[in-house]
């Protein structure tokens, strides 16, 4: 497929077929996917819980009971499913395990460079906790950064996905002891392959975008 092609392709999944499965070789593209997001001075300020079986997946409907109960057969139905969660505190501790990680795989020449990473995140990190003060929102920011590449490239294998921020994420928090261990759920995205009965699937129902000319402007 070239990339238009994929852009039509994809939708948001409505109806799995529970039948098919991600092969154990596409599961470990889609864990690079998640690793290899890109984030802004590569804070890469998330972690991802996976549910992949029937008890797995189980769990994770603990997010949507009551009101967001419209969610739990996509859940069920879908083959692997990433809840995607965010860091609640990007201390110097995890900087400077960051730093150290880039050290190990090679990014860092010499000393000084090291140093001016180092100093340079730091510094962005400061500016949206003192200045902007929206440093929570701007490292839920790289998840979701993380989640457009994500949908994109699960796409370019032949994968569907449906992204659903409608779950609970304080429920899901407990169920995972997410925020005893620093971190807090932003959203899930449901993986797997579509029935031909899914009422979404661009065949069924084309896609619709606003015109090129109405949101991008280019400048001479």
């Amino acid at each position: 497929m070239n990339l238009i092609n994929i852009l039509n392709w994809r939708y948001s999944t409505k109806n799995f077929d529970p039948e098919k499965k991600i092969s154990e070789k596409d599961f470990n593209q889609l864990k690079e996917l998640l690793r290899m997001s890109p984030s802004s001075t590569n804070i890469q300020p998330w972690h991802f819980i996976i549910a992949n079986t029937e008890e797995g997946k189980k769990r994770m409907t603990k997010g949507t009971q009551g009101f967001f109960q419209f969610n739990e057969p996509k859940i069920m139905n879908a083959s692997h499913v990433i809840l995607f969660c965010v860091r609640t505190s990007a201390d110097e501790e995890y900087m400077g395990h960051l730093l150290e990680q880039e050290d190990r795989d090679g990014r860092y020449p010499n000393k000084e460079i090291k140093q001016g990473v180092y100093n340079a995140r730091n510094v962005f990190a400061d500016i949206h906790r003192y200045d902007v003060k929206d440093f929570q929102h701007w490292m839920e920011k790289q998840v979701y950064l993380n989640i457009g590449n994500f949908l994109l490239g699960v796409a370019s294998i032949g994968i569907d996905a449906l992204p659903m921020e409608g779950i609970d994420a304080k429920a899901l928090d407990q169920e995972f002891n997410l925020r005893e261990k620093g971190f807090t759920s932003v959203a899930a995205v449901a993986t797997g392959y579509r029935e031909s009965s899914d009422f979404n699937a661009t065949d069924n129902t084309p896609k619709s975008r606003l015109p090129q000319e109405e949101i991008i402007t280019i400048i001479k």
